[in-house]
């Protein structure tokens, strides 16, 4: 029989599972990489408007973080890589075993092209790095995403099958490396944890409801980048997960299907009971793991969003790159910023409050603390506002 929770209970859960609360908080690199660990990855995106995406997730739950902290995990650590996972991610390496299947098309494609990947390996062998524009290879190839020139492709292609890792980055270029120059053999020869096809289903559905804190049994955003899981594959691991006992079924107050948590989370949801006080305003990712599945946001928050930066400019609703805000446990509005690196100013372009949040003068200063936190993460000195709040 399924536990029941109201819809607020179950904010305030998701809220806290997220860390995005003054109790909850982060408070230094290694919580960071602990909450990394928890949710199993987090979504990278090259944009860079006041920060890319792990930066924005990361500062939202961490006072003291400062933008472009993150690469030391990845490359100066290595306890972290990126991986083709939702989409571009960052991972733990631990994981790098569980990742053979995800592995095996690009091997094929390297496979397919095996001048130019043992070309790229013989260089990597002799030198630290090599980024695209180290080889001559010009001719275009398809590739995921289209046609692409042969270096950028097999150089992705090498990242994805796990020959190689991205050593650093400047900007959005990426260079890369060997992985067993970077990782250790032990975990490079390591065999996949999840021989078969239902061994890597139940892994994923465990993994992605872990991401989120809480999941239904339905299609979503949430499922993005795993091959091979159709949905009565995603069912059957669901179904199995709860008879072993590693996933408990939520009977939620208005909502049809059941949520799915982690059993070994049951006792934070029992505990979020109180209502969480304003505290100060987070302003979250657009890909933030909090909200991958925007249909369960908008049931358990009644916030919809949708990241309008891929959207033709005459379609949008809001703006360019407008970010969510989140006040104890409800979303008071979306925000709209830019930096102004020269002046070292944050630009305060628009805010739209949530039709029905109150504008109180407790939920402006919640918004106000949040946005000097902002500032300071974003390395400026400065607020400027184009509106008010």
């Amino acid at each position: 029989m399924a536990l029941y929770a109201s819809r607020r209970q179950l904010c305030r859960y998701m809220v806290e599972y997220h860390h995005l609360s003054a109790a909850s908080a982060l408070h230094g690199m290694e919580d960071l990489a602990g909450y990394l660990r928890k949710v199993g990855c987090v979504q990278y995106d090259p944009l860079d408007v006041v920060g890319r995406n792990p930066d924005l997730v990361f500062q939202s739950r961490w006072s003291g973080y400062r933008k472009g902290q993150y690469e030391r995990l990845l490359y100066r650590e290595r306890r972290f890589f990126d991986m083709w996972d939702k989409n571009m991610s960052i991972c733990a390496v631990e994981d790098w075993p569980c990742f053979a299947r995800t592995r095996e098309r690009p091997l094929r494609w390297c496979r397919e092209h095996p001048a130019a990947i043992e070309e790229i390996t013989a260089y990597l062998k002799k030198h630290e790095s090599a980024c695209s524009s180290d080889f001559v290879m010009e001719e275009r190839v398809l590739w995921w995403y289209g046609q692409q020139r042969l270096a950028k492709a097999a150089l992705e292609a090498m990242c994805y099958a796990g020959l190689a890792l991205v050593h650093h980055k400047k900007g959005t270029r990426r260079y890369y490396c060997l992985s067993e120059r970077a990782l250790p053999p032990g975990l490079l020869s390591a065999p996949d944890p999840n021989p078969t096809p239902q061994d890597y289903a139940r892994w994923q559905v465990l993994r992605r409801v872990g991401s989120v804190g809480a999941l239904p049994d339905r299609p979503g955003d949430a499922w993005l980048g795993i091959g091979g899981m159709d949905a009565a594959a995603r069912s059957r691991a669901f179904a199995e997960l709860e008879e072993c006992g590693a996933l408990a079924a939520v009977a939620v107050e208005g909502m049809k299907s059941p949520l799915y948590v982690k059993t070994q989370d049951l006792p934070l949801l029992e505990g979020c009971q109180r209502p969480l006080p304003l505290g100060t305003a987070r302003i979250l990712a657009p890909l933030d793991n909090l909200i991958w599945d925007r249909r369960l946001i908008e049931a358990l928050f009644g916030f919809a969003y949708r990241w309008e930066v891929y959207t033709p400019a005459q379609k949008r609703q809001y703006g360019y790159y407008v970010l969510p805000v989140l006040a104890g446990e409800r979303f008071l509005g979306r925000i709209e910023l830019a930096t102004d690196r020269e002046r070292g100013r944050l630009i305060v372009k628009n805010f739209w409050w949530e039709e029905g949040a109150k504008r109180s003068a407790a939920a402006r200063e919640a918004v106000t603390r949040g946005l000097r936190r902002f500032m300071r993460y974003n390395r400026c000195g400065e607020i400027e506002r184009d509106c008010e709040i």
